[in-house]
């Protein structure tokens, strides 16, 4: 049966006590409202510890004004049955005012692979997800922490601040789920009408069309990025944030692809936000 735990103390106490009995602690890190992607992330995180922990907390330090914190879709009787069925063995559940309580005032920064991409139109956020990660890592107490690839800024910006505070933890990165028709697994996807569904589908035409380019012999990164915007903009519910191709390490624009990079977008969708990206494996 999978314990839920609410509390801070609670849940360092069961980690330490798992941790003096030699067992690995794999933790996966969710907002909550659980979709394959989520599972697929549980599913390794079995194969890879001996106790299996998840958070659901939806981090209020990492929206800004004017973005869905309110709205973010919850269903936490949904979520615990979920990952009950694919062996989790801690789901924990904290309320805000223990992640953050009265007069909190301590935040994590990590700077340069943040200013780029999402960076750009989101001041801030990274510094909350940052902060709250950091604060998971210390309450959870895991060996291996895992993450999925669809957020890939999140990512590299996770592996950066463990590197750079020195975190004893592994950081594993699983490929992006995808649904039947390519559209990336997310929970923001819930709040696709029926049109803007098949709209969001221009992500991945362009994603495919970026990856046979690439296959090609294309090592040019402004025509990749012509023809995977040009794509994007003949769908008329596709508004582009940014489309840009990075050094997967620095996350720095490079005009030529002659060492492993990768191609991110952010896209609105009507009013929603979607990211996706593609990784090119270099040398081919």
């Amino acid at each position: 049966m999978m314990k839920i735990i609410k509390t801070v103390k609670e849940m360092q106490g069961f980690s330490k006590r798992c941790r003096s009995d030699g067992k690995i602690i794999a933790f996966v890190p969710t907002m909550g409202f659980l979709h394959q992607g989520h599972l697929r992330l549980m599913e390794e995180g079995r194969r890879v510890g001996d106790v299996l922990v998840i958070s659901i907390f939806i981090n209020p330090t990492q929206f800004g004004e004017g973005e869905d914190f309110e709205r973010y879709p919850k269903d936490f009787s949904r979520d615990t049955d979920l990952a009950q069925k694919v062996g989790v063995d801690v789901a924990f559940f904290p309320s805000s005012s223990d992640i953050y309580p009265k007069e909190y005032q301590t935040y994590v920064n990590v700077e340069q692979v943040t200013r780029n991409l999402c960076g750009l139109s989101r001041p801030g956020h990274f510094r909350g997800v940052t902060t709250v990660v950091a604060k998971l890592f210390n309450i959870v107490m895991p060996h291996i922490a895992l993450f999925g690839q669809k957020d890939f800024q999140q990512l590299i910006t996770i592996k950066r601040m463990v590197r750079d505070l020195s975190f004893d933890i592994k950081i594993m990165g699983i490929p992006t789920v995808r649904e039947e028709d390519g559209l990336a697994m997310s929970s923001r996807n819930t709040y696709l009408k029926p049109q803007e569904r098949e709209a969001a589908l221009c992500l991945y035409r362009s994603i495919c069309k970026a990856e046979h380019l690439f296959k090609s012999g294309e090592n040019n990164a402004d025509n990749i990025l012509k023809e995977v915007t040009r794509i994007v903009k003949a769908e008329n519910l596709a508004k582009i944030e940014y489309i840009k191709i990075c050094d997967v390490n620095t996350l720095q624009d490079i005009e030529r692809i002659d060492t492993e990079a990768v191609l991110a977008m952010a896209v609105m969708i009507g009013e929603t936000r979607l990211i996706d990206n593609l990784v090119f494996e270099y040398p081919r």
